[in-house]
């Protein structure tokens, strides 16, 4: 892979792989899984997830929108039953105000303007709804593992950049939501054996962290 390769080139390229990551590490994607299920309950209402790839936690949440910028994630996301828009965030096709939830599933580390993400998400969420948008803290355990591997030229993470909680509080401020909640799961290192974990309330160190926002 050229240095010259955007993040979603990489992705689009390496579905099949990407995917699999799902299966090689179910318990901790449960675990991460379990914690977007605790925030946004039964019901998601309209939902559209940003940087849906290959479709694993749209389809999932019942989130039944998914818009990404990699051809080859969507065939795998529509076959999970997902509508999906090839486009991307930053530019988003659709009118204001018509969705009640918007995932942003560790999507931020791999875009070059993170702000103008989340003003496109909250331009497209209703008055009423929420933003959720879980990262990888670059602070924690788990972020100083990605950060090692973006370093050492992973093939996924090498376009990565990662942010701390406070940082990614800020820029969701500096949209005019306000932070409601922020929940984390995670507690273990990437080099120990994965446990089923329930999710808590963010106390720092977590490697998957959530935060659920609003007006």
């Amino acid at each position: 892979m050229g240095s010259f390769l955007t993040s979603w080139m990489i992705f689009d390229a390496l579905a099949e792989r990407y995917d699999k990551w799902y299966e090689e590490h179910r318990i901790t994607a449960e675990n991460e899984l379990r914690l977007l299920t605790s925030m946004l309950g039964t019901d998601p209402g309209k939902c559209l997830e940003i940087g849906v790839g290959t479709g694993w936690f749209a389809s999932r949440l019942r989130c039944r929108y998914g818009i990404d910028p990699a051809y080859k994630m969507l065939e795998h996301a529509s076959r999970r039953g997902i509508d999906v828009v090839l486009g991307r965030g930053e530019r988003l096709p659709f009118r204001s105000s018509v969705f009640d939830t918007v995932l942003l599933i560790v999507t931020l580390c791999f875009v070059d303007d993170p702000l103008l993400i989340l003003e496109e998400a909250v331009r497209v969420l209703r008055k009423e709804g929420r933003l959720i948008t879980c990262i990888v803290p670059r602070d924690s355990v788990w972020g100083k593992y990605y950060t090692r591997k973006s370093r050492e030229g992973h093939v996924f993470y090498s376009k990565a950049k990662f942010y701390t909680v406070q940082e990614t509080v800020s820029l969701i401020r500096h949209t005019g939501l306000t932070p409601r909640l922020i929940h984390g799961t995670l507690t273990y290192s990437p080099f120990d054996n994965p446990v089923p974990e329930e999710p808590r309330k963010y106390r720092g160190g977590e490697g998957f962290v959530c935060i659920m926002a609003g007006q």
